[in-house]
């Protein structure tokens, strides 16, 4: 079985044919990524990586990964945007919802941290930790970007007051640049456990290297299914595939041809919880990729049903410039009956005997049927069950959509240029050395507007 993707309740807010007519831009775009002739065409390392890894390589992470199981009652995964927002979205899609307060002892307890400068947060966080055995995964390519790094010394130096320097170098360790940058080189002084970042993998598509396979084997999930279900997903959505059939060529020339026609916003919904940070990582995955030379489709979020009661009301009565992308979950992993109330003070008897999860789909394609006639197109991909294998179905069609999507648009998919600008702002305000220049131009700026 496969993830599908229906597009008819989409496509009907087109002209007959609108789909179809992306099929030459759709088939150039996918031949430059095979090709490597398009832009960024030097971080094209996600497009085979699935075929690629080897069952050696998947052996080595899960031994690593045991080292760690076995010796942390708790991991953190110091990281921020690519480097830990797919290990996070696999690991909470998987999880128990509860996980955190039950506390099995079979598995550590995943944290993430290094994605913010929240003093409040690393506070607690740092006080949490106090006398657990904890180990820590610092996940940068240069070991210099500054939430990370802040997070690294700290958890680093507070691990080795704890359990020592010797055990604390077995529980420590950097998935960062093969050669240079100061993770590298603290990894090589120190004598971490080290794994690589391919040169050719920008952190948004970094899933499937041990950016996110480390973690998600610490938490006790399969990552040899979740790369087969990869692999299956990238023959799938092979160039020589037909355009018809191609889920991830369908999927980019309908949100190209809905954007042509003033749909800007798209708005990724879910219907199970446990998906909230697919949609994180999606999010940063198609915004970071398109959105530039003032252009891209602006990628937001909703958790239904719980946002039909907070956003339900803009979506379906608000400007008409967006459309939903609905991720389905066919057979929820656990079965629960509602129950029959004598009294039926709430009047919901009708529904007794029935699965909690046939109310759930009800409410989803009663929402559907609501926003279609409201005039928002709806796109919906349907998985099978939520388990290693279909998460790594969905990764890799995001990722080969994302490719193909952006390379329609017109833009380089795989760089991010205009996340540099805040931070030679903050490096000027925080009188980082090197930025004298930028500091004095931004203090007198500041001083005008006050």
């Amino acid at each position: 079985m496969s993830i599908k993707l229906d597009i008819t309740k989409a496509a009907c807010f087109l002209e007959a044919g609108a789909v179809k007519s992306f099929e030459p831009k759709v088939k150039a775009a996918q031949e430059a990524l095979e090709n490597g002739t398009c832009p960024g065409n030097d971080f094209l390392g996600w497009l085979h990586l699935p075929t690629e890894i080897t069952p050696a390589f998947l052996d080595e992470i899960e031994a690593t990964a045991k080292v760690l199981r076995d010796n942390c009652e708790a991991v953190v995964v110091a990281g921020i945007g690519g480097s830990y927002l797919g290990a996070r979205a696999v690991i909470e899609a998987l999880s128990n919802s509860f996980g955190w307060l039950i506390q099995d002892q079979k598995n550590p307890t995943i944290l993430f941290a290094g994605n913010n400068i929240g003093e409040d947060y690393l506070y607690e966080l740092t006080e949490y930790l106090k006398n657990k055995k904890f180990g820590v995964i610092n996940i940068s390519k240069s070991g210099t970007t500054t939430e990370t790094a802040l997070t690294f010394r700290l958890l680093k130096k507070q691990c080795e007051a704890q359990r020592g320097k010797e055990e604390a170098k077995k529980v420590i360790v950097a998935v960062t640049d093969a050669k240079r940058g100061a993770a590298r080189t603290c990894a090589d002084k120190e004598g971490y456990k080290s794994f690589i970042i391919p040169d050719n993998v920008g952190g948004r598509f970094s899933v499937l290297t041990p950016v996110g396979l480390l973690p998600i084997a610490c938490a006790g999930f399969d990552i040899k299914q979740l790369v087969a279900g990869a692999q299956d997903m990238e023959k799938a959505c092979g160039k020589d595939v037909a355009f018809d059939e191609n889920p991830a060529a369908q999927y980019a020339a309908v949100r190209n041809a809905l954007y042509g026609k003033g749909k800007k916003i798209e708005i990724m919904v879910n219907y199970q919880p446990k998906l909230h940070f697919v949609s994180e990582w999606w999010k940063q995955l198609y915004g970071e990729s398109e959105g530039k030379d003032k252009k891209g489709i602006f990628p937001a979020s909703v958790d239904f049903t719980t946002d039909l009661h907070s956003m339900g009301q803009w979506i379906q009565d608000g400007e008409r410039t967006i459309f939903e992308t609905v991720i389905s979950i066919e057979e929820p992993e656990k079965k629960l009956l509602f129950p029959e109330d004598e009294e039926n003070l709430d009047g919901l008897n009708f529904l007794a005997g029935k699965r909690v999860d046939e109310v759930n789909k009800m409410a989803e394609l009663g929402t559907r049927l609501a926003h279609v006639d409201g005039g928002v197109p709806n796109i919906r991909i349907s998985v099978p069950k939520l388990n290693e294998y279909y998460i790594g179905q969905l990764i890799y069609f995001f990722e080969i959509g994302c490719g193909i999507s952006g390379n329609v648009l017109g833009v380089n998919p795989f760089n991010q240029p205009g996340v540099e600008a805040y931070k030679k702002n903050m490096f000027a305000l925080l009188d980082k050395p090197g930025y004298e220049a930028d500091s004095k131009t931004i203090k007198e700026r500041l001083a005008k507007e006050k």
